[in-house]
């Protein structure tokens, strides 16, 4: 099987650029921007060597799970382009309920957690990375990596991991991308250049893991915790503090449960 774009992305106009293996889909992202690629744009893998997540930490894809960059171009300023990850987030948890649904594994229950993590149940399914470089005209090239655990999860990490087989849920990294392309139409549509965000916000905390709970953010200066209370218009998580403040985050780890414990520690 070959990756494909779905048929919602090929009449948007999406091309593709599918590779057997590469070392990180998007740093050939940003290596085409710089050479002139605007997009719209999809770069994927089945086997990614040297890819990274937040903080470089490496996100290394083994053959068989999914390793995907879009390529798009915005003309919005770098803190309205950062909440396209939200619109990632809801296009990514929308294409694994659809695949999931379709293969009889519909009870399994995927949500959001902020700022770019898909789970399944309390682990990681999936991660989210957005980079951007500013183009001539004023505008930003925007390129989202979005990694899923189709066949395998890392070992060791901070927050424990699974995929989609050891879950039950028969479908390959080809079949999973082709219903993402046609998903992420559908939710970067819906962000219309940041003017839907407010709907792109509302669909992400129907999702979001651990509204209304205990939280720790540790932001690599310090560690805040409290309620989990919402995020706001610019996707900063709001921590609702037992001094009853009210803190905005922009950045951080994130742990919820029994972990806020560990994390504020």
């Amino acid at each position: 099987m070959t990756f494909a774009l779905g048929h919602r992305a090929i009449s948007a106009g999406y091309r593709l650029a599918a590779f057997d293996s590469i070392g990180s889909t998007n740093a050939e992202a940003l290596s085409r921007v710089r050479a002139g690629e605007r997009g719209p744009l999809w770069l994927v893998t089945s086997e990614q060597t040297a890819g990274r997540g937040r903080r470089l930490r490496p996100w290394i894809a083994p053959r068989g799970n999914l390793a995907c960059t879009v390529v798009e171009t915005v003309d919005t300023s770098p803190a309205t382009a950062a909440t396209l990850g939200f619109a990632a987030g809801l296009a990514l948890e929308t294409a694994l309920r659809r695949v999931s649904q379709v293969r009889g594994s519909g009870s399994i229950k995927f949500s959001l957690k902020w700022p770019n993590d898909v789970l399944a149940g309390q682990q990681k399914l999936a991660g989210i990375l957005l980079e951007a470089e500013a183009v001539p005209g004023d505008g930003l090239a925007v390129v989202v990596g979005i990694g899923t655990n189709v066949v395998a999860a890392p070992e060791g990490a901070p927050t424990p991991a699974t995929s989609l087989q050891a879950l039950g849920i028969d479908v390959s990294a080809e079949g999973l991308f082709a219903a993402l392309t046609d998903c992420w139409v559908e939710f970067h549509e819906i962000w219309s250049q940041g003017r839907g965000f407010g709907e792109i916000r509302r669909l992400w905390l129907e999702r979001a893991v651990g509204l209304g709970q205990p939280v720790a953010v540790n932001t690599g200066g310090e560690t805040i915790a409290g309620i989990f209370d919402t995020i706001d218009d610019t996707g900063s998580m709001i921590v609702r503090t037992s001094a009853g403040d009210r803190v905005k985050i922009s950045a951080g780890d994130v742990y919820f449960g029994s972990a806020a414990s560990a994390g504020a520690a």
